[in-house]
């Protein structure tokens, strides 16, 4: 069923009252026609019925007709009368110009007769009125939609990301659920990947109708094979299968198409209908109207045995067209396999290239409808060091500046402290600080960078701006501290910075190539890219890259030791929550090559332990 739209409420409907050339007189036959036709173009059916001589009848095959056809703006030019051969009668030819939703506009000559009866006249409601190829008992105008095939969503080298698959609906149908124990326990079967809220089912169940079809889980045609011998023979259970695009990789990212709902529909536009499968998560929903395209619609009498003629109007319809990204199909199968170590731990992995801000790989586990990769919001603990040191090179501080790493230190009566509580010996340089992320000796040197020093910094690597990547990202937030003790918990990534594994991974690769260039993955869709407040300086960055560098070869970066392409990184530990001791994220940031990245492992522990391996395990993946 069509999503009705009304036309009196929300559009200026037009009947065009004046006679045709040659017809003067505006008399009582020809007002009835223009009244009728004035409120039907009003929407108004109740109204337009009773100028016809069977209301009842005329109300309700108007409302059909708008319904059936998707009617959303109808305007009536009535022509020149002709006198009838039998006294009373008369007819008053029209032509009709009828907006169909999402398939231009349909124009037509019909008439409509009229009869009078005591001195009152009537248009004779007939199914002919309404087009005059009506003319057999039962027919009606039905619209028809050929849906036009839905494009995909392309990775830099052509591959569809999301191509289109078979997929099975499995619904229950109440009146043959003989064994609600049985079904519910089914469902239950691990083999099918997902967790179903059973409790949720069954309410939904006992609500609905008993031949009503109580939708349950779509799933795609490999799963259904395994699971199907175990299905089958429960009472109950019903099965569909239908074509539906279905992303192959990048998951979270490339989105859903899913039947849709009010949310989604909306999101469609007034092509689409409530019976469509639309784009309902990531990219599918993002570009849902360009992948769509727009269906061809055409009208046809449909007569009462359910045979339909030959189309009366045609639209045209426009295929959808495709999405074109960067994301580089090795690197992504890397990134994905790399995620698959760390168990049932929630990660992600982002890949760029740093001359050009092509964003290669998007990758999380589990594969859900978050996308933390782009949009998740995350304190970037120790690896927003590179951005804190950035600041402090720009002050006065050099790598072989001697800057103590005590075990802890207080600020504020607040007491920081370094994982596992290391000190490093008395005369330790800053790159060793740098490489064995010291806490403390960071926090010790805040006094070198003014209140707006780090937002400043952070503005270099482009975070403070609204990013245009051509989908949703959290392009990080770095205000400035409130106080000292604020600022000292920005110095080490902590306090109110956040960042998106995107942003860091962008980090690493300004530091890389000297000039932040804004991350990019769908570049067709790209209007403006943001560019950094002020640009790096380039010998700040040459440092960088050394430090970075040094995090790999002396550091707590070693998981990366070994790898070709000489490696650069920077680990991070971030705390969240209020537990004693506090939990982490796991983070590692780097470089090799015109490559970037940026690991995260929620809960993970700690950087060098737990990220630097899934690191690790992407850039030999790319070998």
């Amino acid at each position: 069923m069509r999503h009705r739209r009304t036309r009196a409420a929300a559009l200026a409907a037009t009947v065009i009252a004046s006679l045709a050339t040659g017809c003067s007189d505006q008399d009582e036959a020809t007002e009835a026609v223009a009244s009728f036709l004035s409120a039907w173009a009003a929407g108004d059916e109740e109204k337009a019925a009773s100028f016809t001589d069977d209301p009842n009848t005329a109300k309700a095959e108007l409302a059909r007709l708008d319904e059936e056809l998707g009617v959303g703006k109808a305007q009536f030019t009535p022509g020149k009368r002709k006198d009838g051969k039998k006294e009373g009668r008369a007819s008053v030819a029209f032509r009709a110009r009828l907006t169909l939703d999402g398939a231009g506009t349909w124009t037509y000559g019909s008439a409509a007769e009229v009869w009078e009866s005591d001195g009152d006249w009537k248009v004779h409601f007939a199914p002919t009125l309404l087009h005059p190829e009506l003319t057999e008992p039962g027919s009606r105008l039905v619209r028809y939609r050929d849906l036009a095939p839905r494009a995909g969503i392309l990775a830099a080298d052509g591959t569809n990301l999301a191509p289109e698959t078979t997929v099975w609906n499995i619904s229950i149908w109440p009146a043959k659920l003989s064994d609600p124990d049985r079904a519910y326990r089914a469902l239950e079967d691990p083999d099918l990947g997902v967790d179903i809220d059973t409790d949720a089912l069954k309410s939904r169940v006992d609500a609905a109708k008993p031949d009503q079809a109580v939708p349950v889980i779509t799933l795609r045609d490999e799963v259904y094979r395994k699971v199907r011998e175990k299905l089958l023979p429960v009472p109950g259970f019903q099965f569909r299968d239908h074509k539906r695009a279905v992303a192959t990789t990048a998951k979270p990212l490339i989105g859903s198409v899913l039947p849709a709902t009010t949310e989604t529909l909306k999101n469609a536009g007034p092509a689409a209908e409530n019976s469509d499968e639309v784009g309902a998560t990531g990219l599918q929903y993002r570009y849902q109207k360009q992948l769509a395209g727009t269906a061809t619609i055409a009208v046809r009498v449909l007569n009462e045995v359910q045979e339909a003629g030959p189309a009366l109007y045609r639209s045209k319809g426009k295929a959808g067209t495709p999405i074109e990204t960067t994301i580089d199909p090795k690197a992504q199968r890397a990134a994905e396999a790399a995620l698959a170590k760390v168990g049932k731990k929630k990660a992600a992995l982002v890949a760029l290239r740093p001359g050009t801000g092509e964003i290669l790989a998007v990758a999380n586990t589990p594969d859900s409808a978050e996308n933390r990769a782009l949009s998740g919001r995350y304190a970037p603990g120790s690896t927003f060091k590179v951005i804190t040191t950035a600041a402090l090179l720009r002050n006065g501080v050099t790598p072989d500046s001697a800057v103590p790493c005590p075990r802890t230190v207080s600020v504020g009566g607040q007491k920081y402290q370094n994982q596992d509580e290391f000190d490093l010996p008395s005369g330790t340089t800053f790159r060793k600080d740098f490489a064995q992320s010291c806490n403390t000796a960071f926090i010790g040197l805040r006094g070198r960078i003014g209140d707006g020093g780090l937002t400043d910094a952070a503005g270099q690597f482009g975070i403070g701006g609204e990013w245009d990547a051509g989908a949703a990202t959290f392009d990080g937030s770095v205000p400035e501290a409130a106080d000292e003790n604020e600022k000292a918990a920005d110095m080490i990534g902590q306090g109110r910075v956040e960042a998106s594994p995107l942003v860091m991974a962008s980090v690493a690769a300004t530091v890389q190539s000297g000039t932040f260039r804004q991350p990019v993955l769908v570049p067709g869709a790209v209007k403006n890219k943001h560019k950094a407040a002020k640009a790096l300086d380039p010998d700040v960055a040459r440092q960088l890259r050394t430090l970075m560098g040094a995090v790999v070869t002396e550091g707590s970066g070693k998981a990366l030791r070994g790898i070709s392409g000489s490696p650069a990184a920077k680990t991070g530990t971030a705390e969240f929550g209020t537990e004693n001791p506090p939990r982490t994220h796991a983070w590692m940031i780097g470089f090799r090559g015109d490559l970037a990245f940026a690991v995260l492992v929620e809960d993970g522990g700690s950087g060098g332990k737990n990220a630097g391996p899934v690191a690790a395990e992407f850039l030999r993946g790319l070998d």
